[in-house]
């Protein structure tokens, strides 16, 4: 049976790319909270604004609401910088464009390590049981970062980019799904900032259930790293850069 092994630590700023807010704070966002408090630099990249994401509310509205709710909901882990593409929530697609976009952020950042969400089929590992589809928003910006962080070192590739050629990625780390991770970061002292973090998504949870926000953000987190024996992890799937 294979056994985690502990997230690496040899690396110091760090760019974190999601399709939408919340994305972070449903997964990766208690990871965050122990890398800054431990004195690593964390980025935030946002491909879309999440315009669609609130029934009831149009684009135009949601829109704006749904970065602000992203952007204090980073500085709760320590994240003073997010950046958004302006890519359509919904409609992304693994295409050139996006992972030009990509590209020239990775240059922009210049990070050791670039994290990403899941983008599988599904929520659950496939092999253990059926899941629920992921986002086909998730399923492209996943495959589209891989391919950017090698585009971002290209002199040749997307020479239009005024950015320079950064290949500096040593780890490209994915959210991992399914138990047991191959690396995992111990979260212990991360979930009550992540907790807090989620609830800053104050409208989009509301619109999501009737429950209390904050439960609804405790839920969530404890699904997201509680293990087993109640320890408390977010795992990563591990590319070298």
């Amino acid at each position: 049976m294979m056994t985690s092994a502990p997230f690496p630590d040899d690396w110091q700023r760090a760019l974190v790319v999601a399709a939408h807010p919340d994305d972070i704070e449903y997964g990766p966002a208690a990871a965050v909270a122990v890398w800054t408090a431990a004195g690593k630099e964390v980025h935030y990249l946002l491909a879309t604004r999440g315009e669609a994401g609130i029934a009831g509310l149009t684009p135009a509205e949601a829109g704006p609401l749904r970065e602000d709710e992203e952007r204090r909901s980073a500085a709760v882990v320590g994240v003073t910088e997010v950046e958004f593409l302006d890519h359509r929530d919904g409609v992304l697609v693994a295409d050139l464009p996006l992972r030009r976009d990509l590209a020239g952020a990775v240059r922009r950042h210049r990070p050791d390590l670039v994290v990403t969400m899941h983008g599988g089929d599904t929520w659950t590992a496939p092999e253990v049981t059926p899941g629920a589809l992921n986002s086909p928003d998730h399923r492209a910006l996943t495959r589209s970062v891989l391919d950017a962080v090698a585009d971002a070192a290209n002199e040749w590739i997307f020479p239009e980019l005024t950015e320079e050629p950064w290949s500096g990625v040593r780890y490209v780390a994915v959210h991992a799904v399914g138990y047991p991770p191959p690396h995992v970061v111990d979260v212990a002292v991360g979930v009550e900032a992540a907790v807090a973090s989620l609830t800053e998504h104050r409208r989009y949870l509301q619109a999501l259930s009737d429950d209390p926000v904050e439960e609804q953000a405790r839920r969530q987190v404890d699904m997201s790293t509680l293990t087993e024996d109640g320890g408390r992890e977010v795992g990563f799937r591990l590319f070298w850069g």
